[in-house]
Parts: structure tokens; sequence; C-alpha cells
């Protein structure tokens, strides 16, 4: 194989096992700064020593041994400089090493449990959700500081501090990087759970920039589900936040025209939608049902999106069915959003002037005063209840307090529509 080619193979080596790597590796020396330094180094030597002597027949494993045996000498001399230091002129071979023999026992631990431990770590609630979500992106799913900076359009240095701060947090809270056990368990899957859906929903409908979606973060945030249901087989809200994912990615590429301008859902070609991931996401939500999850939010959230999934036509879309469901999630998730959206439910199965009742009632307590989708669903029901006159300044209210200037666009569109 060319030099060239075994480069190319390193990289790509590297780039699908780097997590795993650094996941283990963080679990040994319980640091995720050394643990990245670590993985680096063994992609150093593989550049250096699979051009000599070709590719491993098992190159994960090649590098996963190479940045052990790498962190066991540092520990090793680590060892040796404080015992000198401690206790000069004794026999260091004649002691028993229990650290060392921790660590040898480490190079054993199920590579699932190490993964799923550094995910659980990265997403602790000690951490702000925005550290949480650049820390995971970069120790899970690789990305640079650049294409995190970009994805949520802030600058490689903020983001570079950012995760420099998480992982001084880390350390100083001396987490270990494990699998929480009990009602620590529950609360840090809640985290987890969150950042994914973070990232996700940031891709689906940016909240700010020129860009309406963002596929590259929604298929990062898939990617990371994906592997939180091959690691977490017996949660049924991992699974229903991957129904949830799956599903609503199957739109995106009919939710923007070739001008990156936005095409609401009633106009869409479903035509367009992918029917693979609806697959897949009906798939987990089966799963998640099956696991006694019906009730979680992720999972009530995927049943609404299944709704529309399974209409071939917008007029068959079953409103009272999803009205029901965000019956449903209101008690289970109460959220003025959750309330705002079933509105529109309840408004599409029963009538405009039922919805805009609902929105009178939660704008009233004033938690959604800049909340643009707010004067958006009060405009658009007032255009279904034949009022498109009164509907014009709730349109340009919603385009005003946008950030995004692909949905300002769409909004202030509708607004011209309205005529007045």
């Amino acid at each position: 194989m060319a030099a060239e080619d075994i480069h190319r193979t390193i990289e790509t080596v590297f780039r699908m096992e780097r997590a795993k790597l650094i996941a283990s590796l963080a679990r040994m020396v319980r640091d995720v700064g050394q643990a990245e330094e670590l993985a680096q180094d063994a992609l150093v030597a593989a550049l250096s020593d699979w051009p000599a002597n070709g590719v491993p027949r098992n190159p994960g494993a090649w590098l996963t041994a190479t940045a052990k045996r790498r962190a066991i000498d540092g520990f090793r001399r680590r060892k040796m400089l404080e015992r000198k230091h401690a206790e000069l002129g004794r026999d260091l071979e004649d002691e028993r090493d229990d650290s060392m023999e921790a660590f040898e026992a480490a190079m054993d631990d199920d590579v699932g449990d190490e993964l799923l431990g550094l995910i659980f770590t990265a997403c602790h609630p000690i951490l702000t959700r925005e550290a949480r979500a650049a820390l995971t992106l970069r120790l899970i799913g690789g990305l640079t500081m650049d294409e995190i900076a970009r994805a949520f359009l802030s600058n490689e240095a903020t983001i570079s501090q950012r995760i420099l701060r998480a992982k001084k947090k880390i350390a100083e809270a001396g987490l270990a990087f494990e699998v929480p056990r009990g009602p620590d368990r529950d609360e840090r899957i809640a985290s987890v759970l969150e950042v994914v859906y973070l990232i996700f929903n940031e891709g689906y409908a940016a909240t700010a920039g020129d860009d309406l979606i963002r596929p590259s973060l929604c298929a990062e945030a898939q990617r990371l589900g994906r592997i939180l249901a091959g690691l977490a087989k017996d949660e049924p809200e991992v699974f229903g936040l991957l129904a949830l994912m799956e599903i609503q990615a199957s739109r995106l590429h009919a939710r923007t025209g070739a001008d990156g301008s936005a095409i609401p859902l009633p106009e869409q070609n479903r035509a367009r939608w992918d029917q693979l991931l609806i697959r897949r996401g009906l798939d987990a939500l089966d799963r998640a049902l099956a696991l006694g999850g019906a009730n979680g939010p992720y999972a009530l959230q995927a049943a609404l999106a299944a709704c529309h999934a399974r209409a071939r036509r917008m007029e068959d879309t079953d409103w009272p069915r999803i009205a029901s469901i965000y019956d449903r999630l209101s008690s289970v998730m109460p959220s003025p959003v959750v309330d705002l959206n079933r509105a529109v439910a309840h408004g599409m199965a029963r009538g405009p002037e039922v919805a805009l009742a609902m929105i009178d009632a939660i704008e009233a307590q004033g938690l959604l005063d800049n909340y643009a989708p707010l004067p958006a669903a009060r405009a658009d029901s007032l255009c279904r209840a034949g009022r498109a006159a009164e509907a014009r300044p709730f349109f340009e209210r919603a385009a005003a307090l946008t950030r995004n200037s692909r949905e300002r666009d769409f909004l202030l569109k509708r607004a011209a529509e309205c005529g007045g």
C-alpha cells in the first residue's frame, strides 16, 4: 500500500475510533485533557509505525494498546518520582503497586461502558448546557473547534475557552468517568438526552444566522442517539429521543427550497421525506413503547412526529390524535411552548377560534412575550379564521423577534400576503 493510502487509512481509522479511545483513556487517567493528548500520541505513533510495518489487522486495538501503554509508562514515571522524593533509596521493585493493578484492570473494561461513561461525564449537570454541548461534540463527535464554533455561530477562541473551562471543572470535581447508578443515573440520563436534543434542535431549526437548517448538526445528534441506543438498551427515553430525531430528520430536505427559503409543513413535497429514516424512527418508537416508555416526554414527541410521518397528504393528518397527544405531553412536561403547540393542534382539530382562545390564555401568562412563534401562531390562526388583515401585524411582530434571517423572510412574506 502506498504511503499516501496508508495515511488516509490512519486518518479514517482514527476518526472512527477516536471517541472510544478517549473514553477508554479517560477512565484510566481520570483526565479528559490527558486522554486527548494520549490519543493524539497514538495517532502520531501510527503515522510513524504503519507506513514502515503495515496496517495492523485490528487498527483500533493497536491504537488503544499504544495509548494505554503510554498512559501506564507515564503513570509509572510519576509514581517513581513521587516515591524517590518520599522514600529515598527504597527498592521500588519489592513493593506492590495497587494503583498500577487498577490501571491494568482498566485495560480490560468493556468499551461500551467506557464510551457511555464519557458521554455521561461530558453531559454532567455541573456544566452549563452550552459547555455540555460543545464538549460532547468535541469528545464524542470528534468535531474541531472551528466546526463547533461555526455550528453555534460563535468563534473558535470562545469555544476553546468554553471546553477548557469544562474540562477544568470536571477535573476539579473529581468526576469518575463511569455510568452512574441508581437515582444519579436517572438524573444524568436526562442531562445527556437534553444535550443531544439541544444539538439536534439547533440543526433542525437554527436559532440565528442565515441558514434555516444545519443538517450536519442533525446528523451528529442522530449519530450520538444511535450510540446511546446501542449502549443503553433498557432506557425507553433513549429510544424515544432517537425516534423523534430520525422522524424529524426525514423531513429536512423538504423544509427548504433551492434558495434556502422555508417551506412550511402544509406545502412540503412529502415524496421528498426520507422513508428509511421514517422506518428507523418508527422502529425506535416501537422499542420505546415496548420498554414501557409510552408517556416519556421524548416518546410522546416522537408519537407526534409519527402522526405526520404516516400521513401521505396534509389532509390525511390525524389532528384529533395529535391534539390528544399534546394533552398528555402538557401534563408530563408542563411548558408554555408545549401549550402553544397544543393550542395550534387543537385549532387544526377543532377550528382556529379554539386556537385563538387558547393562545389568549398563554399570552396572558407573559412567559412568551419575546418568543417569535407566539405571534406567528396567532397570525396563522387569524388567517385560517378568514381574518387576514388582523394577522399582518402579528406576522410582522414575529419577524422582528426571530434571529434567523430565513425565518424572518418567510414571516415577512406571510405578512405581505395578508394585504392591507
